[in-house]
C-alpha cells in the first residue's frame, strides 16, 4: 500500500550529486539565482519591510535583502513571503505551482544554520531532489479547484529537501513525509482573484512547515502510514495518481521541465502578453493606445477568470489580464513597476483596461497542461484589427527564455536593494555552486 513511499525515499536518499546530468545541474542553478533575484526584489515591497521590521528574532539564517540574521523558521517564513510578493518566481506547468520558492528558502536557512560546512553540491542535490519531491506530488494531485497551491505539496519538497541535506536514512525519510504531508494549509483560491494579500504568505508558511516536520521527526513524532494519500488523495485533492507521482523517478529530473517569468504578473497572463508584445512589434498602429476601440482574449479557463477590470490593489493587479495587458500597452513594458504605485491609479490604464474582456475558449482548455494558449484580437478606432495567437507561453521548456535575458531578470530585480557589483558577486558564486566548498561564502563579495 505505502509501496511509493519508499520509492520516494530511496530516491531522496540515494541520489547524489554525480548522479545527476550537468545540464540539470546547471538548470537548477538558473532557477536558484532566479528564485533569490524573486526574494531580493520582494523584499522592497513596504509590507515586506514591515513584516521584517515586526518579526524580529536571532540566529544564523539571512533574510534576504537585507543584513539581519533569524532562526530558520523565521529566515524561511520572511523569504518564502518575499519570493512570491512581485509574482516573478519561476514555476512548473505540470505540477501547476511553484516548487523553487517552496525549496529553496527552507534549505537556504538549514544550510546557513548547520553546525558544519555544507558545500555547494550538497546543497544542490538537496535542492533538486526537494524540487523533484514537491513537483511530482503537485502533478499527481488533482487539487480542489477552490484551493490555492501555494502552501500545499510544497511543503513536502521542502521538507524531502532538509531531510537530503540531513542525509536521513529511507525509514526516517518515509516518516518525514507523511509528517509533512499533515502540516498543509487550507489555502483560498480567491485570495488571488481578490487581491488578498495573505496569499503571499502561503509559500513562506510551507518553508517554515517544512522546519517543523523536520524538528518534529527529530523529537519523535510520527504521521500517518500513508500521508501523501490520505491528505492528497482524499482531503486537499480527490485523487493521487502514484502512477505520475513515480513517472521516470530519477531518470527526468523535474528541474528540467520549470518555467521562468519575465512578465511580472501571474502565469495565466503570459500568453496574452506574448501575443500583445508580438502585436507591438508588427504594428505601429500600437503605440498609440489611445486609438483603441476594444480588446478581446480567448483563453484557456485559468486564464479567463483573471477578468478583473479594475484591480484594487498590486496583488489583483497582476492577476487582472485586462490589467496587465493595458498597462504593458501604455508602459511598453510589463516589469514589476508597471503593476505598483501609480500604475493601479493611471486613468490610461484603467480605461483601456475597461475594454478589455476575457473569454474561455474550451478548445484551448483542452490542451492544458501541455500547452497554454491565448488569442488577442485588438480592434482600432478606425474599424481595422490586429489579431495574434500564442500556443504556449514563452519561458518554458518548450520556448524558454536565453540565459542572458535569465541574468537581466535578476540583476534588475536585485537591484531593487542590492548594489551592482553585490548582485554580480552573488551571481557569480551561484553559477559555480558546484565548486564551492562553503555555502556560506555564497553572498561574500
Amino acid at each position: 500500500m505505502t509501496e511509493h513511499l519508499d520509492v520516494l525515499s530511496a530516491f531522496i536518499r540515494q541520489t547524489k550529486f554525480d548522479h545527476i546530468p550537468t545540464e540539470t545541474v546547471f538548470r537548477a542553478k538558473l532557477i536558484i539565482a532566479d528564485c533569490i533575484g524573486a526574494i531580493v526584489g520582494g523584499s522592497a515591497e513596504p509590507e515586506m519591510l514591515a513584516l521584517a521590521k515586526s518579526i524580529r528574532s536571532s540566529g544564523k539564517a539571512r533574510i534576504l535583502g537585507s543584513s539581519n540574521l533569524a532562526d530558520p523558521y523565521t529566515a524561511s517564513l520572511i523569504n518564502g513571503t518575499a519570493g512570491t510578493v512581485l509574482e516573478m518566481d519561476e514555476g512548473h506547468q505540470f505540477a501547476r505551482g511553484h516548487p523553487g520558492m517552496h525549496v529553496l528558502p527552507a534549505l537556504l536557512a538549514a544550510s546557513e544554520n548547520a553546525d558544519g560546512l555544507v558545500s555547494g553540491t550538497d546543497f544542490l542535490t538537496a535542492f533538486i531532489v526537494g524540487y523533484d519531491i514537491a513537483a511530482r506530488i503537485g502533478l499527481a494531485t488533482s487539487l480542489n479547484p477552490n484551493m490555492h497551491p501555494h502552501g500545499t505539496w510544497g511543503v513536502v519538497g521542502a521538507a524531502a529537501a532538509l531531510g537530503a541535506l540531513n542525509e536521513l536514512d529511507e525509514i526516517q525519510l518515509s516518516e518525514l513525509i507523511n509528517i509533512a504531508s499533515s502540516l498543509t494549509l487550507a489555502t483560498s483560491r480567491k485570495t488571488m482573484l481578490e487581491g488578498g494579500t495573505v496569499r503571499n504568505a502561503y509559500t513562506g508558511v510551507a518553508n517554515q512547515m517544512a522546519h517543523l516536520a523536520y524538528d518534529l521527526l527529530m523529537a519523535g513524532f510520527s504521521g500517518e502510514k500513508d500521508g501523501l494519500s490520505s491528505v492528497f488523495g482524499r482531503i486537499v485533492s480527490s485523487f493521487f495518481d502514484v502512477e505520475a507521482a513515480l513517472e521516470k523517478i530519477g531518470e527526468r529530473f523535474e528541474v528540467s521541465r520549470n518555467y521562468f517569468k519575465l512578465h511580472a504578473c501571474c502565469r495565466y497572463n503570459h500568453a496574452a502578453l506574448d501575443a500583445v508584445w508580438i502585436l507591438i512589434g508588427q504594428h505601429p498602429e500600437l503605440q498609440h493606445p489611445k486609438d483603441i476601440a476594444r480588446i478581446d482574449v480567448e483563453s484557456y479557463f485559468l486564464a479567463a477568470e483573471l477578468n478583473d477590470q479594475k484591480p484594487h490593489n498590486s496583488l489583483a493587479a497582476r492577476f487582472s489580464i485586462p490589467f496587465a495587458i493595458a498597462t504593458t500597452l501604455i508602459n511598453h513594458s510589463s516589469n514589476v513597476h508597471c503593476f505598483t504605485g501609480s500604475a493601479l491609479s493611471d486613468h490610461k490604464i484603467l480605461a483601456l483596461a475597461a475594454k478589455t474582456t476575457v473569454i474561455e475558449n474550451s478548445d484551448m482548455s483542452a490542451k492544458l497542461p501541455d500547452l497554454r494558449p491565448a488569442l488577442v484580437n485588438i480592434i482600432m478606432k478606425d474599424g481595422s484589427t490586429f489579431s495574434e495567437e500564442v500556443a504556449t507561453n514563452r519561458g518554458d521548456w518548450q520556448d524558454p527564455y536565453n540565459n542572458v535575458q535569465l541574468k537581466d531578470k535578476y540583476m534588475s530585480l536585485t537591484a531593487r536593494r542590492w548594489s551592482n557589483q553585490a548582485s554580480e558577486a552573488v551571481y557569480k558564486n551561484l553559477m559555480a555552486l558546484d565548486e564551492l566548498p562553503d555555502m556560506s561564502k555564497v553572498f561574500d563579495n
